[in-house]
Parts: C-alpha cells; structure tokens; sequence
C-alpha cells in the first residue's frame, strides 16, 4: 500500500506533461503510486505518456470532461493514504514526497498546503537542487483556523484519502475556485499544515493559466456564497463566523483583481452580496494583528 497516489491531469499539454510526469517519477520516496489522467487531449500527449509504460498507470478518457472530473478520476482509482494532485503544467520539486512524508509522520494532517514557486520558460533547476535544512510550517487544528494567506493551487495541495471520499471528491462543475471550495467542504476535516520552507511545487506561468481570466472566478464566488447561505458547508451555525472569516478573504482578493480588470459591474455585484463576509474578514484579520499569529515550526529534515 503506497503512502502517496500523485494524479497528474492533462488536456492537451504536450509541451508540458513530460516535465510534470517526470517530476513524480524522480521522487526519492519509493512508497508512492503515479496515476496520469488524459483528459481526451488531441495533440499527441496520449501517445507522448505511452513511452512510459508500466511507470505509470494511464487513464485515457474518450472527450475532454474537465479538470475536476478527469481529477475526480484518477482519485477513484487511488491506493495510497494522501492524494497529492498535480496539473499537467506544474512540477513537483524533487525533494516534495520526502518533505510531506517527514510532516505527516510528525503532524499526522488531514490537509496539507505546499509551497509554491512562480516561474516562466525553462524550469527552475539551480533553485532546487539544494535540500533544506529544516521544515518550517505551520499546524492548524482545522482550515478555518488559518490565520496566515497561502497560495492555493491543486498542484500543491495534498489530502487524506479517507477525508477526500467523506467530503464527495472534487466538486462537479466547480473548476474556478475548486480550491475554495474543497477547502470549505474539508473545513471540520481535521488538521491543516502549511509548509512555508521549502518550495514543493513549481507552478508554471503561461498565456493558458486559468487565474489570468477573472470574471469566472467572480460569478464562482456568488455560487459559493449561495452555498455558505443554504447551508451546504459543514460545521453549522457554530462555525459560520470563522467560514465567513475564509470566504470574505477570498471575496476580498478578488474584488481587488476585479477593479483592476475594469470588471466593475460584476465586481460591485460579489461584494455587495458577500459584505458580511467580507466583514468577517476584516475582523479575523485585526484580532490576529492584535493577538498576535500562530507560530512557526520547525522540523529538522531528513532526505
């Protein structure tokens, strides 16, 4: 039983699937299962992940379904205890397994954020090849506890198997925000950790980056304040302040993308619907300023 499935996704991604998958495969952790979903892709990348055979397990869906179900998919098909989700365009570092296996033997999370690293052109080779030292992070007893901003990406978020099937999978028909969204359904999960040291995925920079169109993100943000308001979201009336608390962060940052993109009309529209919310936020924010933030750790690391 591997400790880890990774479950690459890809459409149509040729010029980039190779480094993703190769990426998993370096992995020192031997403890881990490859399963590669082929959203319906029709330039070649098929017959590209065919060149590795038995090192991964291919899944090749007949029409392009979408991120979420071609996701959803390779989940399905999973073995090991966490899944760790990585898109067609990104890369894991080499030294990603080894630093999520030293937090969960330590922390035993339910959720673990990664840290991300931003890059254009040729892949960040000099930034990687050095391990680090020790393992800063930070362990929450739930997500709505975070009191610290984190980049939120598929590529770098890793989930027990076990909460990920309680919670129904990724969400259908939610692709922009999917990360909001199976955060607040694993809100009351149990405990999240935040790696801030060191990187554990590469995310790509390109012309297709689904967070470079906006207005989608801003309609996905009225649906899921309409779900917070019917009652969708797990925890109750007991935990609806610090949900708001989380979703009026993510209302805030992108009312701020909104303005700058001239989408006024729409961007009004989210924040007047979500200003309790929003609200929430600030007040979340300002206690923590007071009170103070929750305190880095460190674990020693151990390649």
């Amino acid at each position: 039983m591997p400790l880890f499935t990774i479950v690459i996704t890809c459409y149509n991604q040729r010029d980039f699937i190779r480094d993703a998958v190769e990426s998993a495969l370096v992995q020192a952790l031997c403890c881990r299962e490859i399963i590669v979903v082929d959203d319906g892709s029709c330039d070649g990348s098929s017959e590209l992940l065919h060149q590795y055979a038995d090192s991964i397990q291919l899944v090749k869906l007949a029409e392009n379904q979408g991120a979420i179900e071609a996701r959803n998919r390779g989940a399905s098909l999973a073995t090991g205890d966490y899944l760790v989700f990585l898109d067609g365009d990104d890369i894991l570092t080499p030294q990603a397994l080894n630093v999520y296996e030293r937090v969960i033997r330590e922390c035993h999370p339910v959720i673990i954020c990664g840290k991300l690293f931003y890059f254009s052109g040729e892949v960040p080779k000099l930034h990687c090849a050095v391990d680090p030292a020790v393992i800063e992070y930070i362990d929450y007893p739930s997500f709505l506890q975070k009191d610290r901003p984190c980049a939120l990406s598929a590529s770098s978020f890793v989930i027990s198997k076990r909460a990920f099937d309680d919670v129904g999978g990724w969400t259908d028909g939610v692709f922009h925000l999917d990360l909001v969204e199976m955060a607040t359904k694993l809100a009351c999960a149990g405990h999240l950790l935040m790696i801030f040291n060191p990187d554990t995925t590469f995310y790509r920079l390109h012309s297709a980056n689904s967070i470079r169109t906006v207005l989608p993100f801003l309609q996905m943000a009225r649906r899921i304040m309409d779900k917070e308001r019917s009652g969708e979201y797990p925890g109750g009336k007991e935990h609806r302040f610090d949900r708001y608390a989380w979703l009026g962060g993510v209302l805030f940052f992108w009312a701020k993308r909104g303005i700058r993109a001239g989408l006024y009309k729409h961007t009004c529209g989210m924040v007047i619907s979500g200003w309790p919310m929003i609200l929430s936020a600030v007040v979340r924010r300002s206690f923590a300023w007071i009170k103070g933030r929750r305190p880095m750790e460190f674990l020693a690391y151990e390649p």
